[in-house]
């Protein structure tokens, strides 16, 4: 067991409704996801670390890429598993930092900010060093995640909002010694208009430190932009998408 927070039943039953209403599972922010993964994939096998309810592995699998995911919370994989069977898409319960699955994969990958779930350096280092184990020689390890956004703090205040609109409210809070942010949610609900409340812990890391944590797993840096698309990635871009090899 990692320091990462337990994902519940409430949580994952609700979790595709409230991606769709986001935008995420769209076509627009999908289509470029699973074209990068699938080139880099090749004809090899994807490992999903935290693969949650699928909603990047499913599609990649009917695109023909085989699949595997490995998912710490049982209620998110139960949800995945309303949508495809083991054999086609076999996940194994535990954490992305030390447990093992069988065989070798050309692909490794974390979308939509994961990594950042393990809330201690080493254990993300141990997430990358479980990439490398899992890597096949040539194979590439993919992270996808925000820049952290303290050039928006000014002095004195430790929060930034990220979204304001009618049916949500977020911003994030930050301890700057710990290197850790508290993702804040304020939903309302459209039916009677009350709001719950929900928040996250993440440990943020910069893009020079995964580098680091890259090359103690073995893995040398390859590519680096700015989305999905290939979008260059310079000092204003809001995330990143990072490819690491294992050398041959």
């Amino acid at each position: 067991m990692t320091s990462s927070e337990l994902w519940t039943r409430e949580t994952a039953d609700r979790y595709d409704a409230e991606e769709a209403e986001t935008g995420m599972a769209s076509g627009a922010v999908l289509g470029p996801t699973l074209d990068f993964l699938t080139e880099l994939a090749g004809d090899g096998r994807a490992l999903e670390f935290a693969i949650g309810t699928g909603r990047v592995g499913v599609p990649l699998r009917e695109r023909g890429v085989p699949v595997v995911g490995i998912e710490l919370s049982a209620h998110m994989a139960a949800v995945l598993r309303r949508k495809t069977d083991e054999e086609t898409l076999p996940v194994s319960l535990g954490d992305m930092a030390t447990t093992v699955v069988p065989g070798e994969f050309t692909l490794v990958y974390l979308v939509y900010n994961t990594i950042t779930n393990l809330l201690t350096q080493d254990e993300q280092v141990e997430c990358f060093r479980n990439a490398a184990r899992h890597l096949s020689p040539g194979g590439r390890f993919v992270i996808e995640l925000g820049v952290p956004p303290l050039r928006y703090l000014p002095p004195g205040q430790v929060a930034v909002p990220f979204d304001v609109s009618e049916r949500h409210l977020g911003f994030d809070t930050f301890d700057l010694v710990e290197q850790v942010l508290v993702s804040n949610h304020f939903t309302r609900d459209p039916d009677d208009g009350t709001y719950r409340r929900a928040n996250s812990r993440h440990r943020y890391a910069w893009p020079a430190e995964l580098d680091l944590m890259a090359r103690i797993a073995g893995l040398e840096l390859e590519r680096r932009v700015g989305d999905w698309d290939g979008t260059p990635f310079t000092q204003d871009s809001p995330k990143h998408i990072s490819v690491w090899r294992k050398p041959a």
